[in-house]
C-alpha cells in the first residue's frame, strides 16, 4: 500500500518562504515592473517610487555596479542567478540581499525576470544548514536513514550504504528486513515505531546487528532516530542515524571482562574454586563453553617441573551454555594425557597460544577422543581457543574455549583477550597452589603432632575436637592426648602453648612428646608437670640466647592438665599447671567442677605442683579442654563455663554427639583462639578380670605365686599362658624377696586387653636388665621376663616400687585345643 502524499508546508525558516521573503519583477531591459510589500519594508520604497524605473539607477551604488553586471550577464546567459549582492535603502545605506532570479516567458515571446530577496544573513543562515543536510548525506561517517511513515525507506546516506554493501538506488523503498537478519529487524521497528507513536527520540541505544550478506559476524550499532514533521504538524516519517560501534563495544567488553576477571577471580585460595571462577567468567561473554585442565602435579601443590607439558592433567573446571555440552566433555574430577596431536598438547609442549578459527581444518582435534568429537561437531562446535596458564614462568595448566551457538568464530582480539585475563587468573591459580603446598605441609604437620585416630582402650571411652584458630595453617598451639599406662590405667592429657600457628605447634610437639616420655617412666600428675615446667624453661631460654637471629615470636608458656584414670580402682589423680579444671558429668547428666590445686603456668620455674585425687563412677565423664573452648564470643569464664555445662548436662548420647553439642553451643564458625576438647566416659574393670594377694617374705614365696598365677589362668581360661606366667612371676616374686628389705610383696594379676603381672614391694632399687657373664651365678632373671614378656617395666608408688609384664593373649591362642603348648620346665634356664 503506497503511503499518503504529505501535505506541501513551508518551513518557517527558509527565508524564500511566501511570508519571509521579498519579490519585484524586471522586464528584459531591467525596468521595475513589479514590487512587493515586502520589498518595501526591506528596502524602504514605495511601488510608485520605482515602478517603470530602471533598477540598474537606483539600487545599486556605483562601486557594485560591476558585480551587478556580472550577475545579470550569467542570469541571461543560464536563464536564472542565485547570490548575494548589495543594494541600496532609500536611505542610502547599502543592504546585502540574498537573490534567486528566474525567466518568465510572457505571451508574444517577451521575457521578464522574478526576483525573490531575503536579508543576506538569514540566507546565509539557510544555505549552512542545507550544507549540513547535504553532508549528512553525502559526506558524514554516521549512517542515516529516512523511513516513511510505514517504515519503508526514503532514502540513505553514503556511509549507511556502504555498510549494508547496498547502493542508495538499491535500497530505496526497501524495508529493513531486506538488509537485516529477522530478530535484528524486529527490535529496530519496534523502536522506530514507538518514535513515530510517541514523538520521544531514540538517543545512542546499542544493539547487535547481523547483515544478510554477512550473517557470521555481529556487528554493533549505536542507533539514534527521531520523527519527522511538516510545520503544520502532519507526520512524515522518522529519521535514524546508525553508527557502527563495533570495535568501540568490543573494547569495553574487553575492559568489562578483564574487570570482572580480577573481581571474581582468586576469591579464595582454593584451587578447585579458583578455576571454576575462572571458567563462569569466560562463559558467555567470551566462549560458549569453557575447560581449565592443570597439571596433576600442580593440583598436589607441587612445583611444576620445566618439562611438564606431557605430563597428565586433571579435569578442574568445565561450564557451557549448552546443557549437552556438559555431557560430551571431560568431567570434572577426571585425569588424562592429552594426544601430541591435539591443539591442547601443541599448547602445553609450546607454552603458546593456540588459535583454530575452523575447527574441522584442525584434524589434530579429532586424535583426542573421536567419538566425542563427533558428537561435539554435532552441537555445532566451530572454534577453538586454547591458552596456557602461568606465571612466575612456571606452567600449570591450560584454558580450552569454545564456539558452537554463537556463529562467527573466534579472531585475534577474542585471543588476546584470552590470553589477558588467563595470565590473571594463573596469578590467583599459582597463588592457590602456593598455599596448598603450605597447607598440606601445615597439615602434614598437625597429624605429625596430634593424634589422629585414638585407639580402643579399656579404661575408658574417648572422643575429641580439635579446631585451630589459624585456619590457613591448621595447626596450633593447644594439644591433647590419651596414653596408654601399665596396669591398664591410661594418662588423660590438655595444653595450651601461648601463641597460634606454627611456632606454637613446633613447641606443643615437643611437649607433647616429652609428656609422651615421661608418662612411659610412670611419673605421678605432679612429677610430670614439674619436668615439663624445666623443659618449658629451657626452650625459652634456647630463644633467648637467638636473639635478634629468632624471626618468630617468643613461646615461653603453657598450660597443662595431666590425669591418670585406673579402672580398676575408678580413681583418678590429676594435676593441673595454670589450666582450667576438668568437668565431671554423672551417668544422670550432673556436672560439677572439682576443686583442684591450680599450680603455677609451665615456664615460671621453682614453683611446686600438687595432685589431687577422684574417684568416680563407672560412665562417668571427664571433660577436658582448653580456655579457647569457653571464651570465645567474647564470653567471660564464668558464662563460657556455665554454656559447657549446659551442653554436657544431656545423657543418653554418643561422645561425638557431645562434642558436637558443645562445639553448637560455645564456639562461632571461626575461633579467635585455638580450641581442644577432649572427652572420657570411664570404664570399669570387673572384679573377676582382676586378681591379687599378699604374700609374706618367705622363700616359698616363689612357689606359692606360681601356684596362684597357674590355678588363676586356669580358671580364666589362660591355662596355655601358665606356664610362661609363671616363670615371669617366679623371677619377679624372687627378686622382690631378695631386695625388698623383708616386707610382704602384692601379686596381681589383670586379665585385659593383655594379661598384665604386678609384683609390688616396699623397695625403692630398681631392677635393670643386663647381659650375664659366662662366670656369674645370677642377672639372667630380668633377661628371660624381657625375651618372655611383650613389655616390662617400673613405676614408683608413695609405698615403694611396682615392676609389671604385659603378655599377649593372642600367645594363648596359638596352641591347638587339646594339645599342650607349654613347654618341659627342663628346657627353661635355671635363674
Amino acid at each position: 500500500m503506497d503511503a499518503p502524499a504529505p501535505r506541501s508546508g513551508e518551513a518557517p525558516e527558509d527565508p524564500f518562504a511566501l511570508h519571509n521573503s521579498a519579490s519585484a519583477v524586471l522586464d528584459e531591459h531591467g525596468r521595475v515592473v513589479g514590487w512587493s510589500e515586502r520589498a518595501q519594508e526591506h528596502l524602504g520604497y514605495l511601488p510608485d517610487e520605482v515602478l517603470g524605473r530602471m533598477a540598474f539607477e537606483f539600487l545599486f551604488d556605483d562601486r557594485d555596479r560591476e558585480a551587478v553586471r556580472d550577475a545579470a550577464a550569467a542570469c541571461r546567459h543560464d536563464g536564472g542567478w542565485s547570490g548575494i549582492l548589495p543594494v541600496l535603502h532609500r536611505s542610502g545605506r547599502r543592504v546585502e540581499l540574498g537573490f534567486r532570479a528566474r525567466a518568465v516567458i510572457r505571451a508574444g515571446s517577451a521575457r521578464e525576470w522574478f526576483l525573490v530577496v531575503a536579508p543576506a544573513e538569514e540566507v546565509l543562515r539557510w544555505e549552512t544548514d542545507r550544507s549540513v543536510l547535504d553532508g549528512l548525506f553525502r559526506r558524514s561517517p554516521i549512517g542515516l536513514s529516512v523511513h516513511a511513515p510505514d517504515l519503508s525507506i526514503l532514502r540513505i546516506n553514503r556511509a549507511l550504504a556502504r555498510f549494508t554493501q547496498l547502493s542508495t538506488a538499491e535500497i530505496r523503498s526497501r524495508s529493513i528486513g531486506d538488509f537485516l537478519i529477522g530478530p535484528d529487524v524486529e527490535i529496530i521497528e519496534t523502536r522506530l515505531r514507538r518514535v513515530l507513536e510517541t514523538g520521544a527520540p531514540l538517543i545512542f541505544t546499542e544493539q547487535p546487528c547481523r547483515l544478510r550478506s554477512d550473517p557470521d559476524h555481529e556487528r554493533v550499532v549505536s542507533v539514534s532516530a527521531f520523527r519527522m514533521q511538516d510545520p503544520s504538524g502532519e507526520i512524515l516519517g522518522v529519521t535514524q542515524l546508525v553508527e557502527d560501534v563495533t570495535d568501540r563495544y568490543r573494547a569495553r567488553r574487553r575492559l568489562a571482562l578483564l574487570n570482572r576477571a580480577s573481581t571474581r577471580i582468586g576469591t579464595t585460595l582454593d584451587l578447585g574454586q579458583t578455576t571454576r571462577e575462572l571458567a563462569d567468567v569466560a562463559v558467555p561473554d567470551l566462549a560458549d563453553a569453557v575447560s581449565v585442565d592443570l597439571l596433576e602435579s600442580v593440583v598436589r601443590g607441587e612445583e611444576p617441573a620445566e618439562e611438564a607439558g606431557g605430563g597428565p592433567v586433571r579435569r578442574m573446571a568445565v561450564h557451557s551454555v549448552m546443557a549437552e555440552a556438559l555431557r560430551v566433555m571431560f568431567s570434572t574430577g577426571e585425569v588424562f594425557h592429552f594426544d601430541p596431536r591435539t591443539p591442547q598438547a601443541r599448547c602445553l609442549a609450546e607454552q603458546q597460544p593456540i588459535l583454530e578459527p575452523v575447527l574441522r581444518s584442525s584434524p589434530g582435534w579429532y586424535f583426542q577422543d573421536p567419538e566425542r568429537t563427533r558428537r561435539a561437531f554435532g552441537l555445532e562446535a566451530h572454534s577453538l581457543i586454547v591458552v596456557p596458564l602461568t606465571a612466575r614462568g612456571l606452567l600449570l595448566g591450560l584454558l580450552s574455549l569454545w564456539r558452537a551457538e554463537r556463529p562467527e568464530p573466534f579472531e585475534e582480539d577474542d585471543l588476546t583477550l584470552a590470553e589477558e585475563f588467563a595470565a590473571r587468573a594463573a596469578l590467583c591459580i599459582d597463588n592457590a597452589r602456593r598455599y596448598t603446598q603450605q597447607h598440606q605441609a601445615a597439615v602434614t604437620l598437625q597429624r605429625s603432632l596430634l593424634p589422629q585416630e585414638l585407639p580402643e582402650y579399656s579404661a575408658v571411652e574417648v572422643a575429641h575436637l580439635y579446631l585451630p584458630a589459624e585456619t590457613a595453617t591448621g595447626v596450633g598451639g593447644d594439644w591433647f592426648d590419651v596414653i596408654p599406662l601399665s596396669g591398664a590405667r591410661v594418662a588423660l592429657v590438655v595444653g595450651d602453648v601461648v601463641g597460634h600457628g606454627l611456632h606454637a605447634a613446633a613447641t606443643m610437639g615437643r611437649l607433647r612428646t616429652a609428656v609422651h616420655t615421661l608418662a612411659s617412666l610412670d611419673y605421678a600428675p605432679d612429677e610430670v608437670l614439674s619436668h615439663l615446667d624445666d623443659l618449658v624453661n629451657r626452650l625459652a631460654d634456647e630463644q633467648e640466647l637467638a636473639g635478634g637471629r629468632s624471626r618468630g615470636r617468643q613461646i615461653v608458656g603453657a598450660t597443662c592438665l595431666y590425669a591418670v584414670y585406673d579402672p580398676t580402682s575408678r580413681r583418678c589423680t590429676l594435676a593441673r599447671a595454670g589450666h582450667l579444671p576438668p568437668a565431671v558429668v554423672t551417668s544422670d547428666g550432673a556436672v560439677s567442677v572439682p576443686d583442684l590445686p591450680e599450680g603455677p603456668p609451665l615456664g615460671l620455674g621453682g614453683l611446686p605442683f600438687e595432685s589431687a585425687e577422684l574417684e568416680l563412677a563407672e560412665g562417668s565423664l571427664l571433660a577436658l579442654y582448653t580456655d579457647g573452648l569457653v571464651e570465645a564470643h567474647g564470653l567471660d569464664l564464668d558464662e563460657g563455663l556455665e554454656r559447657l555445662r549446659a551442653a554436657l548436662s544431656r545423657p543418653g548420647r554418643s561422645l561425638e554427639e557431645t562434642c558436637a553439642d558443645v562445639q553448637h553451643a560455645l564456639l562461632p564458625d571461626h575461633p579467635p583462639d585455638d580450641v581442644a576438647l577432649l572427652l572420657a566416659r570411664t570404664r570399669v574393670l570387673a572384679a573377676e578380670q582382676v586378681a591379687s594377694w599378699e604374700l609374706p617374705a618367705e622363700p616359698t614365696a616363689a612357689a606359692r605365686a606360681r601356684h596362684l598365677t597357674e590355678t588363676t589362668l586356669n580358671t580364666w581360661g589362660l591355662g596355655e599362658l601358665a606356664f610362661t606366667a609363671e616363670l615371669v612371676v617366679s623371677e619377679l616374686v624372687t627378686n622382690a624377696y631378695r631386695y625388698g628389705g623383708g616386707t610382704p610383696v602384692t601379686l596381681r594379676l589383670i586379665r585385659d586387653r593383655s594379661l598384665i603381672c604386678e609384683v609390688s614391694d616396699s623397695s625403692s632399687t630398681a631392677p635393670h636388665l643386663r647381659r650375664a657373664r659366662t662366670t656369674d651365678e645370677g642377672g639372667r632373671g630380668l633377661f628371660l621376663v624381657a625375651q618372655l614378656t611383650e613389655r616390662w617395666g617400673t613405676r614408683y608408688t608413695r609405698d615403694g616400687k611396682t615392676v609389671w609384664t604385659e603378655l599377649p593373649l593372642a600367645a594363648a591362642a596359638e596352641g591347638t585345643p587339646g594339645q599342650s603348648s607349654r613347654p618341659s620346665r627342663s628346657s627353661v634356664p635355671a635363674t
